[in-house]
């Protein structure tokens, strides 16, 4: 089975394209500060690390439910892999981005 790629998203969408539900470059990184926006909001009371654990685990269970609940998989360990190297990918590029 083939699994989307993170990064394999038209930087932005034409009106028409952006009511299908997907997420161009744009507001696919619009959506994670979303979510980094509440991380550092809960930093004011609860450690950085423990943050990061908790949004690892989130990001782990939610994958679990679009696997085993939307995608359907047939073999859990390809897309267990998938999502490894994926995650994998992201954080090189963060940890090599000087702004971060």
């Amino acid at each position: 089975m083939k699994f989307p790629n993170w990064h394999d998203r038209p930087e932005q969408f034409s009106p028409g394209e952006a009511a299908n539900g997907k997420l161009d470059g744009h507001h696919f990184i619009q959506m994670a500060d979303q979510f980094i926006s509440l991380a550092n909001k809960r930093n004011r009371k609860v450690d950085a690390t423990e943050i990061q654990m908790v949004m690892l685990f989130a990001a782990a269970r939610y994958a679990a439910h679009v696997g085993k609940n939307v995608i359907e998989l047939p073999e859990q360990e390809e897309f267990i892999k998938h999502m490894a190297g994926q995650y994998a990918d992201m954080l090189r590029g963060h940890l090599a981005d000087p702004n971060v």
